[in-house]
Order: C-alpha cells, then sequence, then structure tokens
C-alpha cells in the first residue's frame, strides 16, 4: 500500500511538472504569434503605402 502511495505521489508531481512547462511553452507561443501579427500589421501598412505610389506612376505613363 504504501509502494501504491509513493507512486500516485510521484505521478501527481509529474503531472504538475509537466503541467508547468506546458504552461510556459504556451504563453511563449501566444508571445511569438503575438509578435508575428505585429509583423503582419506593419507589412499591411506598407502595402497601403504603396498603392498610391503604383496607382501615380501608372497615371503618369498613361498620360505622357
Amino acid at each position: 500500500m504504501v509502494i501504491k502511495n509513493a507512486l500516485a505521489h510521484e505521478a501527481v508531481a509529474r503531472i504538475d511538472s509537466h503541467e508547468k512547462e506546458c504552461l510556459l511553452r504556451y504563453q511563449n507561443i501566444e508571445e511569438r504569434l503575438e509578435s508575428g501579427s505585429k509583423r503582419f500589421d506593419k507589412l499591411e501598412l506598407m502595402l497601403w503605402g504603396v498603392y498610391p505610389f503604383i496607382i501615380t506612376v501608372v497615371a503618369v505613363f498613361k498620360w505622357m
């Protein structure tokens, strides 16, 4: 009976340790996703900045 309790306590301790590690991993993943989202927002703004330039160049060459 003592051996079963010791095994049960060890199993619970290992599960708790595993849950802590997973929590850290998921927090890291969330941070990486957030930073990636910020980069995509920046790229989107850059693209919107390029559109007027392209339209202007096309218009200038069309009427020249």
